[in-house]
Formats: C-alpha cells, sequence, structure tokens
C-alpha cells in the first residue's frame, strides 16, 4: 500500500481552498488517497513571526490580486468573506469530530466548509454557520453544535495543531508526498511531477 498524501490546511486560508479543489484528483491519477489535516495557521504564525498574507504591507494587495488570477485560471469562484481573515476553531473541530466517526464525511464537510467561506462569501467563524453548513450535507446540526463544544474535540484539533506545526507545517495547504514537504497551492503541479518522477 502505497502511504496517502498529507494534506495540512486551514480553513481561513484561500489558496487552501483552491488546493482543496485539486488535492483528490492529483492524488488519484498516481493510486493515492488523501489525508485531510486542518489546523490553526495563527498558531504556526505564532512560532514564525508572520501574518496572514493579505495582512502584510504591499504583500497584501499582491496577493488578493493572486487569489483571484489563480481562481480564474482554476475556473472556480472565490470572494472574501466579510471578516477575512477568520478564526476557524469551530470548523476545524467539526471537522475532527467527523473525522473520528467517518474520514470520508468530515472532508465532504471540509470541503462544503471551504466552499461557503469562498465560493458563498459565508464568514464560518460563528459555530451557528458550521452547524448550518454541516445541515446543508445532511448532518445534524445540533449534534455538530454539541461536537463543537466537546473537549475531546477541542483537544483534538489542538493535538493536530501542535503535530503539524511539529513536522515543519507553516503555512496553507502544506502537503507531504512519503515525507516531502511542499508548501502552496503553486506547488500542487510540483508534487504532481514528484509523484510521476519518483522525486528528484
Amino acid at each position: 500500500m502505497v502511504a496517502p498524501l498529507e494534506f495540512y490546511f486551514d480553513f481561513s486560508s484561500p489558496y487552501g481552498y483552491l488546493a482543496s479543489l485539486r488535492i483528490d484528483d492529483i492524488a488519484a491519477e498516481f493510486g493515492r488517497a488523501v489525508t485531510w489535516r486542518p489546523y490553526l495557521l495563527g498558531v504556526a504564525f505564532k512560532n514564525t513571526g508572520q501574518s496572514p498574507l493579505v495582512s502584510q504591507p504591499m504583500r497584501g494587495p499582491y496577493h488578493r490580486h493572486d487569489m483571484e488570477r489563480t481562481a480564474r485560471k482554476q475556473k472556480v469562484p472565490l470572494v472574501l468573506p466579510e471578516g477575512f481573515p477568520m478564526a476557524t476553531m469551530a470548523a476545524g473541530r467539526a471537522f475532527y469530530w467527523l473525522d473520528g466517526r467517518d474520514p470520508k464525511r468530515a472532508v465532504d464537510l471540509a470541503k462544503a466548509l471551504y466552499r461557503a467561506a469562498f465560493a458563498q462569501a459565508r464568514n464560518i467563524t460563528p459555530t451557528e454557520v458550521v452547524a448550518e453548513v454541516a445541515g446543508e450535507i445532511g448532518l445534524d446540526p445540533a449534534e455538530v453544535t454539541a461536537a463543537i463544544g466537546d473537549p475531546a474535540v477541542k483537544e483534538r484539533l489542538r493535538a493536530e495543531t501542535e503535530a503539524a506545526i511539529a513536522r515543519g507545517a507553516f503555512g496553507s495547504p502544506f502537503v507531504f508526498v512519503d515525507g516531502e514537504p511542499f508548501w502552496g497551492n503553486d506547488r500542487l503541479d510540483d508534487v504532481r511531477e514528484w509523484l510521476k518522477t519518483g522525486g528528484w
């Protein structure tokens, strides 16, 4: 069995959203699965001294332009919701709660949350919005709301975030292919080439 690609991302990341629309197809070309792993990028920023790209002088306007240009290239919608960049604890907790029960459905939820945020301009920070999105894909909103407040689920997100940072993830998306790290949506073509050739 070949190892899955490991896909680390933050739900507040437009580049993570753009990568989420491609990563499964790239992996499938080579008979690979993908392990989806949201984490809290803000915690990583504390370690690196960075801040969200769009809030940085000079780099912010460029990256807004680049995100929009990349979305046009991928032929997908991209809008930044009010309140962006968003806190994503509730989204991450909902994912890991569901991942513990049904990993495939957890990926469905991740895609729905990304779609809500960056295709529909919905701020997914509030628990009620996360629960609403979950309800739209057939989950019980009340159950999701309860799970988001569960101490064990909170601990899972905290542990996954610490594990991501310990592995060296400092951005979103961050992909590991057999331990080889790739940072950024713009590196997914390199991911494909690495899988095709076995690396260089």
